[in-house]
């Protein structure tokens, strides 16, 4: 399994892991909709910052990041993914939340 994770840079661009296999570290999945191809970020391209997918993976990253996860992991998965993640976060493109919001999203 491969898994996101922001860059230590002060960019915090996304980038990939080895194919772990062994030791894998506690992570964050997101669940989201797909949008048109053109508008998704794949992993070849994970340098698609100008794609609207990017803002669901980048979302991700920074939400994990202060959940105090390392790794995340961004695009559909086997449910055992989805069973074995620390957190699970959904992107919803079409619900808004307001500045100062963010910390009282509790979990369903």
């Amino acid at each position: 399994m491969c898994l996101l994770k922001l860059n230590d840079d002060d960019d915090g661009a996304l980038r990939l892991t080895e194919d772990l296999h062994d030791n894998i570290p506690a992570y964050a999945i997101l669940s989201h909709t797909w949008g048109d191809d053109k508008d998704e970020v794949t992993l070849d391209h994970l340098d698609g910052k100008m794609k609207a997918g990017y803002t669901k993976m980048k979302f991700c990253g920074e939400r994990a990041e202060k959940d105090n996860l390392k790794h995340f992991e961004a695009i559909n998965s086997m449910f055992r993914w989805y069973c074995d993640a620390a957190n699970c976060y959904v992107y919803l493109s079409d619900v808004s939340v307001s500045k100062g919001d963010e910390d009282h999203i509790r979990a369903a």
